[in-house]
């Protein structure tokens, strides 16, 4: 009797531990296993800012409308607009390596055009959100 006791003990205390490796794994974690599949990463303006200085290849994509990117945008941007980068990769993007920094004019249609380039197969897509957190000089067309 006592040794089926101690086996159901040793059996429930391996099935608890068994479904414990089988928990989902928490949002921190979910995020760098994303990040390293290849997601995109999310930055602040003033780190977009260095990146840009940094790396005279990156190409910056505001994907906002024309109209709107005539009004404002950042200097060397090309407008893609979100509406036009569907599941054929944008002939202005012909280098899936190329580092690219997308942004709009709060951060939701940037963060649509990031997840859709990553699906893409763009390995190196940077999203700052929006143009409205750009605290730095902005040029008119």
């Amino acid at each position: 009797m006592k040794s089926k006791f101690l086996f159901l003990i040793l059996a429930g205390a391996l099935m608890t531990t068994g479904l414990a490796a089988c928990a989902p794994s928490s949002k921190k974690e979910e995020s760098e296993s994303m990040q390293a599949a290849g997601a995109y990463h999310k930055i602040s303006a003033e780190e977009a800012k260095q990146k840009i200085e940094e790396n005279s290849g990156m190409i910056i994509v505001d994907v906002r409308t024309p109209e709107e990117y005539a009004q404002e945008h950042i200097e060397g941007a090309i407008n893609i607009p979100n509406e036009e980068i569907t599941d054929k990769e944008p002939e202005q993007l012909p280098d899936k390596d190329a580092r690219i920094l997308v942004y709009c004019r709060s951060g939701v249609r940037s963060k649509q055009a990031a997840d859709k380039l990553v699906v893409m197969g763009y390995g190196n897509v940077y999203d700052m959100g929006g143009i409205n957190d750009w605290p730095y000089e902005t040029v008119t067309e």
